[in-house]
This record gives structure tokens, C-alpha cells and sequence, in this order.
């Protein structure tokens, strides 16, 4: 079973819930008759049981079991940590 699995390859969008973060997962793809490449976003929740990724990590998501009512993906592993600078909004002016 384990072989069927599907894997994804993406970057972490937002990590705000406990154990849960939303990964973005770009796949380019040419249009059948202009043949222009079209980025197609899906976007899957997926299961953090540690709760170690952080934004803009790029992560390995793996197909599993549902986990509860959209959870059915879960971090199989942390590729890159993500640079992200969180700006408040006083330093902006």
C-alpha cells in the first residue's frame, strides 16, 4: 500500500492552527491549444504533528488517512527552511 501513496512537493502558506498547515503546491501545465504554461495553485491541509514547520518551508506532503474533515495529506519531511520577515505594521512608515 505503502508504494501507492501519492507525494507532493510544496511550500507552507500559513501555519497559524495547532498541528495543521496549508500547503501551496505549484504544477505547471501547457494549455492543450495555446500552448502556454498555466500555473495551477492547489492549496491541501496537511497533518503537523510537531508543529516544526514554519513559513515558506519547502515540505514533502504524503497521502494519508483522513486525519479529520479536510486533513488527508501529512508532512513527511522538512526540505528547506523558508526566509520569511514578518513585518509589523509600524516599520512599514
Amino acid at each position: 500500500m505503502d508504494g501507492k501513496r501519492k507525494i507532493r512537493f510544496g511550500r507552507v502558506v500559513s501555519n497559524s492552527m495547532d498541528k495543521t498547515v496549508v500547503v501551496a503546491v505549484e504544477t505547471p501545465k501547457r494549455h492543450p491549444l495555446y500552448k502556454k504554461t498555466i500555473r495551477r495553485v492547489v492549496k491541501y491541509k496537511a497533518h503537523d504533528e510537531k508543529n516544526k514547520c514554519g513559513l515558506g518551508d519547502l515540505v514533502k506532503i504524503i497521502e494519508t488517512r483522513p486525519v479529520s474533515r479536510h486533513k488527508r495529506w501529512r508532512v513527511a519531511e522538512i526540505i528547506t527552511k523558508g526566509e520569511v520577515v514578518k513585518i509589523q505594521p509600524e516599520e512599514i512608515t
